[in-house]
């Protein structure tokens, strides 16, 4: 069986959320070569010691060969960065030669070994996990649910495998270079940052396998056609499946609003809650400012507001004129954006 190399993309306001996400991992799948994609930098006094980490690796977006990196970070917001990288990311471990990579988001969990997928790698490019399963049979589902997924992606990417072979690492080309261009959350214009772009691998690459077992990447979405149990035999199950994953995307008011109104009174997705949310205490980042990103503001510390980074990405002119986008003060492109200039 080929070397797996697993990796997730998070800065450090989701350090908690990765380190579960190791611990799981290694409980189910210690030789696993585990990587931490980091679009970020230290808080002021906080010490990162990635040896004392569950990471065997830490990589940074400069060094993934992105062109101008510190321009082209400062064109995304966070989770547009988040994403972005996973491309390069890819692309970077199968050309290093790593046999198989499968990416997962930091706020999964795993809750059984994802052995079958390895074995799926042995005979498919990529693996990917839809949304949904199941046809809505509520007016609510179908707003929530299906057309959800029409405006944000048919496949769900907190989950993606990917073998290295020719189509395996063309794969990987095209989806590096469409993330590096075109990873925005722009619904209303076809997008949303790495999402969309998967909607095309069935059609563009051979040897794409839509994984429809109803234990992976189970969440707020799909719950309510996976019922999750836990039986006396202690084996968590989702449809009768063995629960291989669990995403436990946005768990503040709005996911929980979802998982409650999809899980109903299935009482255990609750206490695999209640468990997620005991093991992201225990693995705080003591240090770390809530909602902490280093590239969210300039260098004086003023919010860099969404509009200056798209005006920043759009036109090549100001990215020659102002190379250090994140610098403050006369004649910094903050300045410039402030007095509503054009280009």
């Amino acid at each position: 069986m080929a070397e797996v190399h697993c990796f997730t993309s998070a800065t450090f306001a989701y350090l908690d959320r990765a380190r579960v996400l190791g611990g799981t991992l290694r409980r189910h799948h210690p030789h696993w070569t585990f990587w931490l994609c980091l679009p970020d930098e230290e808080p002021p006094g906080f010490a990162f010691d990635p040896g004392r980490e569950p990471f065997d690796h830490v990589v940074r977006p400069a060094d993934l060969g992105i062109p101008d990196v510190s321009a082209w970070i400062f064109g995304h917001d966070v989770v547009e960065l988040c994403t972005a990288v996973k491309g390069a990311m890819l692309h970077r471990l199968l050309e290093n030669g790593a046999g198989k990579v499968v990416y997962l988001d930091p706020d999964v969990a795993l809750f059984a070994d994802l052995r079958p997928v390895e074995a799926l790698l042995e005979r498919h490019a990529v693996v990917l996990t839809p949304h949904l399963l199941h046809a809505e049979t509520t007016v609510q589902g179908v707003l929530d649910n299906e057309i959800g997924a029409l405006k944000h992606g048919i496949y769900n990417l907190g989950f993606l495998a990917v073998a290295n072979t020719g189509e395996g690492r063309r794969f990987a080309r095209w989806w590096r270079d469409r993330l590096l261009a075109h990873c925005m959350d722009d619904v209303p214009a076809g997008l949303f940052t790495d999402q969309r772009w998967c909607d095309h691998a069935p059609a563009l690459f051979d040897g794409v396998h839509v994984l429809r077992d109803p234990g992976y990447n189970v969440a707020s979405w799909n719950v309510a056609h996976r019922p999750v149990e836990i039986g006396p035999d202690g084996v968590i199950r989702a449809a009768g499946r063995p629960l291989r994953f669990f995403h436990f995307t946005k768990l503040g008011a709005v996911g929980r609003t979802m998982l409650e109104r999809n899980a109903g009174d299935r009482l255990a997705v609750f206490e695999l809650v209640k468990w997620y949310e005991a093991a992201l205490a225990r693995h705080a980042a003591a240090g770390v400012p809530k909602g902490w990103w280093a590239y969210g503001t300039y260098a004086d510390g003023t919010p860099i507001p969404r509009a200056h980074r798209r005006a920043y990405r759009a036109q090549p002119e100001l990215r020659r004129r102002f190379p250090d986008p994140f610098a403050a003060g006369p004649g910094a492109f903050v300045d410039h954006a402030a007095q509503g200039s054009d280009a």
